[in-house]
This record gives structure tokens, sequence and C-alpha cells, in this order.
């Protein structure tokens, strides 16, 4: 009889520690669930440009995701939702906030890149963190390296691999570096904001890379596709290994 009690006892246990565990569970599977995207170099609406379709390229494999925690959105921020040519609406619209990812890597835009149709268009990517908060969502280094700039609303980050990295618009009252710091693998640099200086934008996280490849028999230090690298980068922070 004692014995058939401890057994009950041991079993009541057993079920309260297994109870108390799975909500910690289910925010860690929950953060990977529905995880889709468009192929790389496939643009979000067609209207918006034409991108590198079929470049799967990891220019830069390895990296750590540019945001500290998911799930985050890329897709972009002038065809999307309130956008300035995108449907009218609010900038904090929850569709703009929902996967599939959407490369904007060579949407249209004035910059001069040497890797997109024409020789113009989008430097990089933007990503949305998790909700359209301003200055509550962190940005950290993909790689050991160096800071070499700041400016008004950026950071570059110098990586061991040689590459250069750009995050665009971080709060610069929130910058945890300076020029000249040597940073670590996914330490923080500074808050995902609106801040473009006297332009308005909205709240997003710019990231670009540069780095030295083969274009037209020459080599040059371009701006190239950082799509494919992301989203190697985000399903290891899904699965809890950035």
């Amino acid at each position: 009889m004692k014995l058939f009690v401890a057994l009950i006892i041991m079993m009541l246990f057993t079920s309260c520690i297994t109870k108390k565990d799975t909500p910690i569970e289910t925010e860690q599977t929950w953060k990977g669930k529905g995880f889709t995207y468009y192929a790389s170099g496939q643009l979000k609406p067609s209207r918006s440009g034409v991108g590198r379709y079929g470049d799967n390229y990891i220019y830069a494999p390895n990296i750590r995701f540019p945001l500290a925690y998911a799930p985050a959105y890329i897709n972009s921020q002038v065809y999307g939702i309130g956008g300035q040519f995108g449907p009218k609406g609010s900038l904090c619209d929850q569709r703009n906030y929902q996967y599939p990812w959407k490369d904007n890597y060579c949407e249209k835009r004035g910059h001069t890149m040497p890797l997109c149709r024409g020789g113009k268009g989008h430097q990089g990517v933007d990503i949305r963190a998790k909700d359209c908060r301003n200055s509550k969502h962190y940005a950290v280094a993909v790689e050991e390296g160096v800071i070499t700039y700041i400016g008004s609303y950026s950071v570059k980050l110098r990586g061991k691999s040689g590459r250069t990295y750009r995050y665009l618009h971080l709060n610069s009252r929130s910058l945890k570096v300076y020029r000249g710091q040597r940073v670590w693998r996914g330490q923080k640099i500074g808050l995902v904001s609106n801040n473009m200086g006297r332009t308005k934008t909205s709240i997003h996280l710019h990231f670009d890379i540069k780095q030295t490849v083969r274009v037209g028999g020459r080599s040059k230090q371009v701006y190239v596709p950082p799509y494919s690298s992301l989203i190697q980068a985000y399903k290891r922070l899904l699965k809890g290994r950035p």
C-alpha cells in the first residue's frame, strides 16, 4: 500500500514538472513555426524591379542573423503597405509583419549597382523586427570584426572575413559601439528605428554586404546579394544555434 501511494505521488510530481516546462518549449518552437520565403531575386510585387533570380550563392556563409531575436520579416519598405509606392495604409500594418519573406535586393532605387539589371538598385535588404515598436529591438554583429564607421543613422562593421556589413536606420542614441571598437559575433550594436536624418522612413533595419567579387572579368568591391545568406542565418537562429 505504501509503495502504491509513493508511486502515485511520484507520478503527480513528474506531471507537474512537465506542465511547468511546456510553455518554454512552446515559445521556442513557435519562433520557427510557418517560416516561408520566396526565391532569391523574386521581387514582390513584380513591378518593384528585377532581382537576381536564381542567384542562390551564399556570399556570407555562417554569419549570424543581424537581429538579436526572431521572428523577423524581410520585405519591401517602399512597396509594402504604407510605403511610398505600396498600398495605402499604416507602415505598422500587421500584413507587413508576416511570412513569407520577400527579397528586395536590386529593387528599383537610384544607387549604382553593378550586379543589378540596368546598373542601379537597392544595395541590400530591409528587415522588420518582431513588431512595429520603435527602438525596442537590437541589431547585432553578424561576425567578429571592427566598427569602422558611425554616421548619423548608420554603422559599418568590417568582419574578419574581409566583408563590410552596413546597418542603417539605427537609433543613434542607442548605439553600444564606437568607431575602432572590436566586437564579437552577436554583440549588440544598436536599436532598430526609423532614423534617417531628416528623411522619413519606416521602422526597419537596412542591412547590406560589400565584398570583392568578379564583375565583367574584373575584381570589384560591390554590394552583393545578402538574401540567401540571411535565410541560412535565420534558420540557425530559429533552431537556437545562431
